[in-house]
């Protein structure tokens, strides 16, 4: 593809190589607790996960979170683990094929639901207690983003994530 010097930094936020792919869901039940890791979850408009704490309406904001699956491996490699479990990182979907900052702002789709993208999701101190001496500084970068569920309905893993056309 070649690019054209009347394209904007609008068109080009427009152009992603592919789509990406849900590739894992986790649910907390309740604030600091276990997660749940199933293989399809409804997300409810203006809401969040149903059976997440956060659905309970607190949050106009945050009501999914998101990280990059790619992102995975470099963590581990900067708190010196094999590998590191997405239950770990408290975040709900483990997304990968697309990147995820290109989604910030922006409406996309998870199979047949709409999220809008909020903000990033920056790391809290439970990164020390999860992975162990600079976990906080490992997920610095690399926490993802946060959303709001403009269209609900159910999501499985496998689903394609995709930018949606302005």
């Amino acid at each position: 593809m070649i690019l054209k010097h009347e394209q904007t930094l609008a068109d080009l936020r427009s152009i992603n190589a592919a789509n990406g792919k849900l590739s894992w869901i986790g649910i907390r039940p309740e604030h600091q607790q276990a997660m749940i890791t199933p293989g399809k979850a409804i997300l409810l408009e203006n809401k969040g996960i149903e059976g997440d704490h956060i659905a309970n309406g607190s949050s106009k904001k945050r009501q999914v979170t998101l990280i990059q699956e790619e992102h995975l491996p470099v963590v581990s490699e900067l708190v010196k683990k094999n590998t590191v479990n997405p239950e770990f990182l408290r975040r709900n979907l483990v997304v990968g094929g697309i990147n995820l900052l290109a989604l910030k702002s922006e409406e996309f789709s998870i199979g047949e639901c709409i999220l809008k993208g909020t903000g990033l999701c920056h790391p809290c101190s439970r990164m020390e207690e999860a992975l162990g001496k600079g976990g906080y500084n490992a997920m610095r970068g690399h926490g993802g983003i946060t959303a709001i569920v403009i269209r609900g309905g159910t999501i499985t893993l496998g689903d394609s994530v995709a930018l949606l056309a302005k």
